[in-house]
């Protein structure tokens, strides 16, 4: 079996409701799918979501570089040589992470289509399923409770608060979304680089009792140093997001202690094959760690499922970014039910775009 086509369009998505954090306002999403045709055998999707600020991507230059260099790299080789094919692509697409992902999760899903088992099976199958957390971007007080109440009258549990521009606004949302949702729904805080180091001391002190699951990136991650002074001074668990973008940072967090966790997204790190050894290096630092996604079609969602399914190290789930893109072609690739994300119960991914 050998590649003998590579298909790629880019499909522009709205937003149902745009949303703020810390360094941008986002309107829209712009995710390139990957159709790789095996011939007669299975055909393998994928989805690349270019990001400038999180990926160093922009659409132009990946449409651009999978024309110029995946087409003819992948034309002829043997999809099953996962391992292979990634390393040598990595080779020649140093910096462009999501055409990685892309690439790879084709290949996972041709992988699965072959043997006739979801991919979260033949990666381990250590669970059938797992709890997600929902977003509110940063809003004013009183839409802000209005979201978190629809989202726990939805099924949600876990709630991620973004903030990260104002310390004072955040630590009054915090607990008045605690206040609003009562104990029994997680809260979650993600700062988006946009704190001080005091800042995210007086934040941590000032929420306590809003008993924060975690912290998420409360420092620039140009500066490793004070994710680390953060880490270590706080009571909370504290979590590397921006800091992470490839194995070695995954190394230099653990190996000096930076963060308690680490936010894995297919899209940053180049696809399953690299998460999974990312992975590895949370499980032996005693790192837990959590997948996320960025504003990016239930394709890529799902293959983020399929790897958070495969491993225990995996605990939790930040895999929202699909629910208000508008279009999507892969909608329904997974399966949300009142706040717990499922796969599709099929080979590979569990979907086939339309094309």
């Amino acid at each position: 079996m050998r590649i003998r086509g590579v298909e790629y369009w880019a499909v522009h998505m709205p937003l149902r409701e745009p949303y703020t954090i810390a360094y941008e306002e986002v309107h829209s999403a712009t995710n390139i799918f990957v159709r790789l045709d095996t011939g007669r055998g299975p055909v393998g999707f994928g989805c690349a979501a270019p990001d400038p600020a999180v990926t160093g991507e922009t659409v132009e230059g990946t449409l651009e570089v999978l024309g110029d260099t995946v087409v003819p790299a992948l034309k002829g080789t043997d999809p099953l040589r996962i391992a292979r094919t990634m390393e040598k692509l990595r080779e020649r697409l140093g910096g462009r992470p999501s055409v990685l992902a892309a690439v790879d999760m084709a290949l996972y899903d041709i992988l699965g289509k072959r043997a006739g088992l979801p991919v979260w099976r033949i990666l381990g199958g250590y669970k059938d399923r797992i709890r997600t957390s929902v977003t509110i971007g940063i809003l004013p007080l009183e839409e802000t409770l209005r979201r978190a109440r629809d989202y726990v009258r939805q099924g949600f549990r876990c709630l991620k608060l973004k903030g990260g521009r104002d310390v004072s606004a955040d630590i009054e949302k915090v607990l008045r979304v605690r206040e609003e949702v009562g104990r029994g729904v997680e809260l979650r805080f993600d700062a988006n680089q946009g704190f001080s180091f005091e800042e995210s001391l007086e934040f941590v002190q000032k929420t306590r009792r809003a008993r924060l699951e975690l912290i998420e990136q409360p420092t620039p991650k140009g500066s490793p140093g004070l994710l680390g002074r953060v880490t270590r001074s706080v009571d909370i668990r504290v979590m590397a997001d921006e800091s992470l973008l490839s194995l070695r940072d995954a190394f230099r967090i653990a190996r000096r202690d930076l963060a308690d966790m680490v936010n894995i997204k297919l899209m940053k790190v180049g696809g399953i094959f690299e998460a999974l050894q990312i992975s590895a290096v949370a499980r032996s630092a005693g790192l837990e760690a959590m997948v996320g996604c960025m504003d990016e079609s239930a394709l890529a969602v799902a293959a983020g499922l399929q790897f958070a399914l495969s491993r225990g190290t995996v605990r939790y789930a930040d895999l929202d970014g699909h629910l208000d893109l508008l279009g999507d072609p892969a909608a329904g690739a997974v399966i949300l039910k009142d706040g717990t994300l499922f796969p599709r119960d099929e080979a590979g991914l569990g979907f086939n775009i339309r094309t």
